[in-house]
């Protein structure tokens, strides 16, 4: 994959379309992963930081200093750009755009960073859940149907540990596999 596509996340995150993902189930027991009852957009637009990650091939490039920053389009789409920074110093960037399913207070998004000329192809999306939101839209965590990739997200670089701590439980509970979690280097 080129290295712009590398850093999709999110956030992001950008994500594999599900015919390139592993298809391994959930977890045992873990049932449908669960999202949050509803995502306002336009509070969910803005920068967010990566705070922790599952690793994946697509930011194996990134060394930290991640960002997802989303825009609202006038078609009603998402402008996606996420960035991070390489081992000689430089940035990565990569472009895409997302539109929600189901509805305007859905969680459940489609990404896509793939050219725009290909975007018919169902392949080319992947999903982009927000599984947990803090009431002040300043932590998140996304992920996918089958708990393959988890991002959480900030408003800043740094996460009250006991929030964060809380976030993990969570998540925990959804069946996702905690120790997979890398944490992503950021500015202090």
């Amino acid at each position: 994959m080129k290295s712009s596509i590398g850093t999709a996340l999110l956030a992001a995150l950008a994500l594999l379309t599900p015919d390139v993902r592993a298809t391994s189930p959930a977890p045992a027991g873990a049932g449908p992963l669960a999202t949050i009852p509803a995502l306002d957009l336009k509070r969910y637009m803005g920068t967010w930081y990566e705070i922790a990650k599952f690793p994946n091939e697509f930011q194996e490039k990134c060394i930290g200093y991640t960002t997802a920053t989303y825009s609202l389009r006038e078609d009603g789409r998402v402008e996606v750009v996420n960035r991070c920074r390489l081992a000689d110093g430089g940035t990565d960037n990569a472009a895409g755009v997302a539109r929600q399913l189901g509805g305007p207070a859905s969680p459940k998004l489609k990404v896509r960073f793939a050219p725009a000329i290909v975007s018919f192809l169902p392949m080319v999306w992947g999903d982009y859940w927000v599984i947990d939101l803090d009431p002040d839209y300043r932590l998140a965590a996304v992920s996918e149907p089958k708990r393959e990739y988890l991002w959480i997200l900030s408003r800043t670089p740094q996460v009250d540990p006991a929030a964060y701590g809380a976030l993990l439980g969570r998540l925990a509970a959804q069946g996702l596999d905690m120790k997979r979690l890398v944490l992503t280097k950021q500015a202090h």
